[in-house]
Parts: structure tokens; sequence; C-alpha cells
């Protein structure tokens, strides 16, 4: 697995490990997937059964300084994992954005709706699909959207609900848009039916994101409800909230199709926020 230090690497691990699979897990620091020699090594010596790529460049806005970094990460290294899965004979479960969509549909994206990305970032990740499946007979692209899982307080980037925690220790009013809407997706249910696609044979395209949508504001006032914090929020248009990328104003996908071939429908938002706020206290201490 690669990617294996992230929010989303780290509940993979977990999951697989506790249905009794092998993992070997590498980071960049191990295995950069940049280097198609370097990848191409490492699956030679382990000869794994499933390769799952979790690793990803996720700086959308600076994305757009530095596009061909975003690329480099999000497509090039892709297309070096399906050349070296292809040559040992290994499938792939890559892990793709509900940012390849402009947010023009205004109902929760489908695998086969037409895809158009609005900067440098969302490029990247629909060239790593396109990259896969054009190298690969059988590969399993899993889209999501807003992934928060525990391991978030560990890692840099972190995720919304840290971020939404942060900004309510200083005290200050927080600024959100309300126009934007997505399926934010708890990380071990992510990796929970990513596994359960793969264990059953799926391959193709497949949406697994949080189920209903719902805004960025919202979703701040109930991990707010949820951790016992008023803060002061400040409601702000689009046009007041610039950021160097344009986004999806709606971006929520589908799990339809998942649910289709039987796999469990997502739980409500609320009880994975709650889920959420469980695990962080067992590690911390605190809800907050």
């Amino acid at each position: 697995m690669f990617g294996s230090a992230g929010q989303l690497g780290v509940e993979l691990a977990l999951a697989l490990r506790e249905r009794g699979y092998e993992v070997a897990g590498w980071d960049r620091p191990e295995v950069d997937i940049t280097d198609a020699a370097a990848v191409e090594t490492a699956l030679a010596g382990y000869d794994p059964e499933v390769v799952y790529n979790a690793a990803a460049y996720t700086r959308v806005d600076v994305a757009e300084k530095e596009p061909g970094e975003a690329f480099l990460v999000n497509a090039l290294a892709v297309r070096n994992l399906a050349l070296a899965c292809r040559q040992v004979d290994t499938r792939l479960v890559h892990f793709s954005s509900d940012y390849v969509f402009d947010g023009f549909a205004r109902h929760p994206y489908a695998e086969d709706d037409a895809t158009h990305p609005l900067g440098a970032y969302a490029v990247s990740k629909l060239a790593g699909e396109l990259y896969a499946q054009a190298y690969l007979e059988r590969v399993l692209v899993v889209r999501t959207s807003g992934v928060f899982g525990p391991a978030g307080r560990n890692t840099a980037r972190g995720n919304f609900a840290e971020l939404m925690l942060r900004l309510a220790r200083t005290g200050q009013p927080i600024r959100l848009v309300e126009e934007h809407v997505a399926s934010p997706t708890f990380a071990p249910l992510l990796a929970a039916r990513a596994i359960d696609l793969e264990e059953r044979g799926h391959a193709g395209l497949f949406h697994v994101a949080g189920g209903s949508p719902i805004s960025w504001l919202q979703f701040a006032r109930d991990i707010f409800q949820v951790a016992g914090l008023r803060p002061t929020l400040q409601v702000v248009s689009d046009r007041e909230y610039r950021t160097a990328a344009r986004r999806p104003k709606y971006s929520a996908l589908s799990n339809a199709k998942m649910e289709r071939v039987g796999l469990q429908p997502m739980p409500p938002l609320r009880e994975a926020i709650e889920a959420y706020f469980t695990a962080r206290e067992k590690v911390s201490g605190t809800r907050a």
C-alpha cells in the first residue's frame, strides 16, 4: 500500500489487518511513487496480490502555482504504479476525487456523469484515473469526497474537522461559505467499502462517499455540536472568500452503484462525526 501514513492509508492498513491480510505499507520516505524504478523494485520484491494507492498531492490552491508537481504525483506516479502492477500481475485500487466534476449538475454525481475539472489539482486527479484505466485491464478506481479520519490529527494536512477545532480555539469568528456542498466521508468507512469492493472482484469506477449532500457550513455546525463547542460562525458568499483554485460548488457523490452491487449504504453523517470524536477521545483524552 502506498500513502500508508495518511489518514486513509492508516485506516486501510487497520482494516486489512483486521481481515487477516499481511500488509506492507510505504510512504514517501520509503518509496517515492514518482520514481518508476523505485515503485517497480518495491512491488517486485514483495509481489503483492493487491496494491492500494492512497498517496496523493492534495494542496488544491498551491497546485495552481505548481501544476507540474501535482501532475507528477497524482497522474504520472499513478502511471508508474499501473505499469508496475501490470509487470507483476497485481490488482490496483486507486483513490480519486469529487473534484473531477465542475459542480454545475446540482445533483449527486454518478460514475457516468461527464467530468470537467476546474483547476490544476482536479486535472491531475482525472489524469490519474485515466492512466490507471489505460494501463490495466482490471483496475478499481474509487472516487470520494472530503475525507476525514482520526489519523488526520497527526498528518501535516489534517482534515476539515481538525481545521474547525483549531479555528475554534482561537476565539475568533470562523468564516464559512454556505454555497459549497459535498459528501464528507469518514475514512474508516471509506477504507472498509473499498476493501469490500476489491474482495468481491469489482473493477471499474465506483463512488464511495459520505451519503447525503451537505454544505461545508452545516458540516462545521454538526462538528461543533458534537464537540460541545459554540464558536461564532460568519457566513460569507463565494465572492467574498476567493481562493487560488476554482472549486466545484456542488460535488456530492451518489453511492447508488456501490449499493446496487450489495454494499451497505453509508450511515448518516452525524453518526460518522460521533464516531470520529469517539476515536479522537480515545487517543487524546478530549473531544476537542
